[in-house]
């Protein structure tokens, strides 16, 4: 899989960024800016882990849950929590949405030149590396946009 689809979803996200303030607890305790916030902190964070990474260190140990869910092509709602590290601060500003997805679609480009062992440890699928982080990354984003566009419809 490539960084093309990946960057639809992307271009998606970002044309929600003008309904950042919109909620509905009904869908999400979390308005569309949290939402949009937690997407690019993890493209981002994971990016940089990517980019940090030991090749030569790699494990495979990728878990049953992660081959699972990415054979179904879906992550559930509602079974897992957002570490802190790629939790929104209390209130997202519109002005850091723009910037943190500037800074996403810079480094997607980059996942493509890293090494195929480059990777991240995932707290519940175990390694990822640039193999599979495409499919990831794309299963997270696309994960978000369904609660965002279930919040927008009701």
């Amino acid at each position: 899989m490539s960084s093309k689809k990946l960057n639809l979803a992307l271009e998606t996200l970002e044309t929600h960024i003008e309904h950042h303030t919109v909620a509905n607890p009904k869908v999400s305790n979390s308005d569309v800016a949290w939402h949009i916030d937690h997407s690019l902190k993890v493209i981002n964070k994971v990016t940089a882990s990517l980019q940090a990474s030991l090749p030569n260190t790699y494990k495979n140990n990728f878990s049953f849950l992660g081959k699972l869910f990415f054979t179904l092509g879906f992550f559930p709602r509602g079974k897992a929590k957002a570490p802190k590290y790629v939790k929104p601060p209390e209130v997202v500003l519109k002005k850091d949405l723009i910037s943190q997805t500037e800074l996403a679609k810079a480094n997607v480009k980059t996942i493509a030149s890293l090494d195929k062992n480059a990777y991240f440890k995932h707290p519940i699928f175990g390694n990822v590396n640039t193999t599979r982080v495409y499919r990831f990354l794309l299963l997270h984003t696309n994960h978000h946009l369904k609660i965002i566009n279930d919040i927008m419809a009701k």
